[in-house]
């Protein structure tokens, strides 16, 4: 299996930028727990407080996609619903 990266980016609709930092931020604790991950951290862009982004490294992309549809992040998807403007996530492999 090889490696994945992943760079998750969202963006909080105006006013709900410190409840969203709140439930990305309860993701942590979980997360570091699953099976396959490397590197999980959040960050928070200086400029623009509205947006987040998670870089994440998995053993391979199968511990990624269960990663995705863990019970925790499911229940985030739930309780964030209509908190987040725009979310994009790219998954990233080495080299060409």
């Amino acid at each position: 299996m090889s490696e994945v990266s992943a760079i998750a980016i969202s963006f909080a609709k105006p006013g709900y930028e410190e409840k969203l930092a709140d439930a990305l931020e309860g993701l942590l604790a979980p997360v570091h727990e699953e099976d396959g991950v490397l590197q999980y951290e959040m960050y928070r862009d200086m400029q623009e407080p509205r947006c987040f982004v998670f870089i994440e490294r998995w053993e391979s992309l199968e511990t990624f996609n269960a990663h995705c549809i863990s019970p925790h992040v499911k229940a985030y998807l739930t309780k964030t619903e209509g908190w987040v403007e725009s979310n994009k996530i790219h998954v990233l492999k080495k080299g060409k």
